[in-house]
């Protein structure tokens, strides 16, 4: 085989690699949440469960897209965990969601976003009681190997048995804050676009279920 030819295998196993890698990282992330989960007092639900976030491109062009699969629980102290497979980003545009793998979140090394607050037991009890509370949580967001804190507003409630969590508004992330930057400038040219905005809002509509 030519020089060109072991050139090109090279670079096909390396891609094949890369894949691989990612896959077992996410297996062995989604594995550390299933073992914590087992002191969970709340199990996510993410067949009822989605987390939203907008993209406007040429200044005037708002697209909602979604993270359908996610993982996630509360535990009896209060401990929210949630972790967010990258891989399933659904922008209902196959080679979009293609490139956002690849160029932005680059899912073959950061498989997964994490999210992890503390919620009043107060709350919770409340809510399971019945009641509605609206209140502001401190949350730690991981992705794209930065950890960074914000606020978000969300309401807690009963929903038919199970504890449901939704933003009130939606919360602001800079794609520069994650290192992002880069990846949605990526995008634009690809795509042929004059701009594609770094401020992302983002929305969280979670149900969780009583843990058995």
């Amino acid at each position: 085989m030519g020089g060109a030819g072991r050139a090109r295998s090279s670079r096909r196993r390396g891609g094949r690699n890369v894949a691989i890698t990612g896959r077992i990282l996410g297996i062995i992330l989604g594995s550390a949440l299933i073992a914590a989960q087992a002191n969970a007092q709340w199990e996510l639900n993410d067949s009822n469960s989605v987390i939203n976030f907008v993209s406007v491109k040429n200044a005037s062009i708002a697209e909602t897209h979604s993270f359908p699969v996610l993982m996630g629980y509360i535990s009896e102290q209060g401990a929210v965990r949630v972790s967010i497979d990258l891989n399933s980003v659904e922008t209902l545009i196959p080679i979009r969601n293609e490139r956002m793998r690849k160029m932005l979140f680059n899912t073959a090394k950061f498989p997964a976003a994490k999210v992890s607050a503390e919620v009043d037991t107060e709350v919770l009890a409340e809510a399971s009681r019945g009641g509605t509370v609206t209140t502001e949580l401190p949350v730690n967001v991981s992705l794209h190997g930065v950890e960074q804190s914000v606020s978000v507003p969300v309401v807690v409630f009963s929903d038919s048995g199970h504890l449901r969590v939704m933003s009130s508004r939606p919360v602001l992330l800079r794609a520069e804050d994650f290192g992002l930057a880069a990846g949605v400038d990526a995008l634009r040219e690809v795509a042929g676009l004059s701009s594609i905005s770094t401020a992302i809002p983002v929305t969280l509509n979670l149900q969780f279920r009583q843990a058995e």
